[in-house]
């Protein structure tokens, strides 16, 4: 009996002993955190998607607070979690427009060639080293394996007809999907955009329309419609400033290749 009173008192002490060190280790060793760095980080939606550039909400919660990102600098979150972070900032919230990814193709099974039947791996980053880079005539657009559904943490984006196609609802802009893209085909947009140029082939007129029935075909009737200098020519295919896009439609009605949204 004396024996287990005697195990169980060092065992105490031992304890003891041991929390009163981890105490002062703790203490000694302790990291100080930004006091408004914890209450961003608790306003911040905790989705770790790396959107915003930064490791996590954790590294954007930091950098917020040490001034280096800007407040609204969470794609997910948008301007309501802007807002509440200006506040413990005491900063202006500023310009937190929503934008959405979008695919710039519209080489839909139907409508564009195909050169071979591929079998293999449905991953478009793999399939761009195979030769001719998939089957699809044209080695611009989407090839349709997936891999920006894959990257897509919220279910914005699946592939119909053989091309990837954004709920623009669903989407918060993460870019994900942007950067899993090996064709570079998904850009991040406005979402208050209207009109958008669905293909991202370099190709000439004559040889585009010999791929796929939905390119542009470079006639720049676009252009001369456009009365905001919004929309021009870069390496045979439509690109829109959308900072100067007044949603006009012109452009759309006169595109003979119906490309343009």
């Amino acid at each position: 009996m004396t024996g287990l009173l005697l195990a169980a008192v060092i065992i105490g002490a031992i304890g003891i002993i041991i929390g009163v060190l981890l105490g002062i280790a703790s203490e000694a060793f302790k990291v100080e955190v930004d006091e408004k760095e914890i209450l961003v980080r608790a306003e911040l939606p905790g989705n770790n998607c790396g959107g915003c550039g930064f490791p996590g909400c954790d590294g954007l919660a930091a950098a917020i607070a040490a001034g280096t990102a800007p407040v609204n600098g969470c794609p997910v979150g948008g301007a309501p979690v802007a807002d509440k972070i200006a506040a413990i900032m005491g900063v202006e919230s500023g310009s937190a427009e929503k934008k959405v990814a979008f695919v710039k193709c519209k080489g839909t099974c139907d409508k564009t060639r195909v050169k071979y039947n591929y079998y293999g791996i449905d991953d478009c980053s793999k399939v761009a080293v195979v030769p001719g880079a998939g089957e699809k005539a044209c080695i611009y657009g989407c090839m349709g394996y997936g891999s920006c559904v894959k990257a897509c943490q919220f279910d914005a984006i699946h592939v119909v007809d053989g091309v990837a196609v954004v709920d623009k609802e669903k989407c918060v802009a993460c870019g994900k999907c942007v950067a899993a893209c090996p064709n570079h085909l998904i850009e991040l947009v406005p979402y208050k955009a209207e009109h958008l140029v669905q293909c991202s082939s370099h190709d000439k007129g004559k040889d585009v329309k010999a791929k796929c029935d939905n390119g542009c075909i470079g006639c720049t009737l676009c252009t001369k419609q456009c009365e905001a200098d919004a929309i021009h020519m870069d390496n045979n295919v439509a690109v829109i400033d959308y900072s100067k896009c007044t949603n006009c439609g012109k452009c759309a009605a006169k595109c003979p290749a119906k490309v343009i949204l």
